[in-house]
């Protein structure tokens, strides 16, 4: 990453939590968008972790071959320098697994079995907009946060103006049926997410090994799950007859996009400006997501969406301050 030592810290996570914020965005519209898609949901998650591993994978032998060289030659890096998953993480097997566990694997079979169940402008509110409440609640005990008024203001705001955004539609899953369970599986998501969040922060992660382990993790554990369910009848799959262009675009955009570049500016977000300043900024994701649904999919532009819009957009003002901020 040369270009983080050419800009200024200030420069990169701007630039980070933009393309972050983009691309997150981007997943819910399509996201709603791919509903009565060919793929299942399941099937979605899978291209997402292939796509990713075509690039990934053979990044992580690399940097683990180069870690070893390195230490052959300079015997004082070889305890730390540490590899698993037959030298295809370039982290220590108990850094890889939790932080795969729930920055990937729990948070893909989340997310995406949720859209099995509720709609996705549930998802566009429960994961983004819930994920500064659940990372600022985990940061306090794992990092030492001190939660100060002005950044509690700010939590304030982007919690009133998500149930803005998606009170509505929320409310309407308590009719009856099975839409509370999708909801139960987003916010879960979410909180694997804020898990993954802290945890890259409290071992000082650097973005593209992070983001190299917890997809090594996903392909290891989630595709020989998948095979498991397919051949058990669990779970059926249509990647064997939905159209090449939908499966490739899919492996693009979730594996590519959601995985290596957002995963990556992600982390670098959170090295800039912290796990709770950073899923501020990503709260305006519901928000903006919404927005883009009126102009690209023909979503009614309604009162609640601006002003819970506004909402969102003053509490990441007040929460990304650095005013009385403490980590012990």
């Amino acid at each position: 990453m040369h270009f983080t030592e050419r800009w200024s810290p200030k420069t990169v996570g701007l630039v980070a939590a933009f393309i972050t914020v983009l691309i997150w965005t981007s997943f819910i519209v399509i996201a709603r968008a791919s509903v009565k898609g060919a793929l299942t949901p399941f099937d979605i998650g899978l291209a997402r972790i292939l796509g990713a591993s075509l690039v990934l994978v053979p990044l992580g032998a690399w940097l683990v071959r180069r870690d070893r060289a390195a230490a052959a030659l300079d015997s004082s890096l070889s305890g730390t320098l540490e590899s698993s998953l037959f030298g295809l993480s370039p982290l220590p097997l108990h850094i890889t697994a939790i932080c795969g566990l729930f920055g990937s694997f729990a948070y893909a079979a989340l997310a995406y079995s949720g859209f099995t169940f509720a709609p996705a402008a549930h998802a566009s509110v429960l994961m983004p907009g819930s994920l500064p409440l659940w990372t600022s609640l985990l940061a306090v005990p794992l990092l030492g946060l001190r939660i100060t008024p002005v950044r509690a203001l700010g939590l304030a705001l982007i919690v009133a103006g998500d149930l803005l955004v998606g009170g509505a539609s929320l409310l309407k899953a308590f009719d009856g049926g099975d839409v509370w369970k999708g909801d139960v599986l987003f916010m879960t998501a979410s909180f694997c997410w804020a898990i993954y969040s802290v945890l890259t922060r409290l071992y000082a992660l650097q973005p593209v090994r992070a983001t190299v382990a917890i997809t090594v993790f996903a392909l290891m554990t989630y595709v020989p799950l998948y095979g498991m369910l397919l051949l058990s009848g669990v779970v059926h799959s249509q990647l064997l007859v939905a159209p090449l262009g939908e499966v490739l675009f899919q492996m693009g955009f979730q594996g590519l996009g959601s995985v290596v570049i957002s995963g990556i500016t992600f982390n670098l977000m959170v090295q800039h400006y912290g796990p709770v300043r950073s899923t501020m900024i990503t709260a305006l994701v519901p928000g903006l997501s919404a927005l883009a649904a009126v102009f690209f999919l023909d979503e009614p532009l309604q009162w609640n969406l601006m002003i819970g819009l506004a909402l969102v957009t003053a509490g990441i003002l007040f929460g990304v301050r650095k005013v009385g901020v403490a980590i012990k």
